[in-house]
């Protein structure tokens, strides 16, 4: 549940309270997720840090009989590639994508997780599907 202090951030014509999105992929393979945050600047939520990166994340529609979301982050250092190297390209991974506020990174606003699948690298980005696949096909 969002707290009043969140609330009253989002419904606010300018705030001094920023809401930043914390983005962290683990994988049973690595010893510790990666961690980036949507921002200019790294940022200590729970005790981990979290690398300032560029992502974006796009909302699955309500049409598909199974909807898909994707995310797309920005091919930054080193990090995210030994991680998806060391994770031998990363499939089984989850993703955790958090939304706190700037000003109390250790309160978690929204909390959502979702699978990482089909997962695409290039010199510029790392994209991938998120997603559980179709749940009822399964034994």
């Amino acid at each position: 549940m969002p707290s009043e202090r969140y609330k009253r951030a989002l419904g606010a014509v300018s705030s001094s309270d920023v809401a930043v999105v914390l983005l962290e992929i683990s994988h049973p393979d690595m010893p510790s997720p990666a961690r980036v945050v949507r921002d200019t600047q790294d940022l200590v939520s729970g005790g981990n840090v979290f690398v300032a990166t560029g992502f974006d994340f796009t909302f699955p529609d309500d049409g598909s009989s199974a909807p898909r979301a994707s995310l797309v982050v920005d091919n930054v250092g080193r990090e995210l590639m030994s991680w998806i190297d060391a994770s031998r390209g990363g499939r089984g991974a989850e993703v955790r994508l958090m939304v706190v506020l700037r000003a109390t990174p250790d309160v978690i606003e929204a909390d959502f997780r979702l699978g990482l699948e089909r997962i695409v690298v290039d010199q510029w980005k790392v994209s991938g599907e998120l997603g559980y696949g179709n749940l009822l096909d399964l034994p």
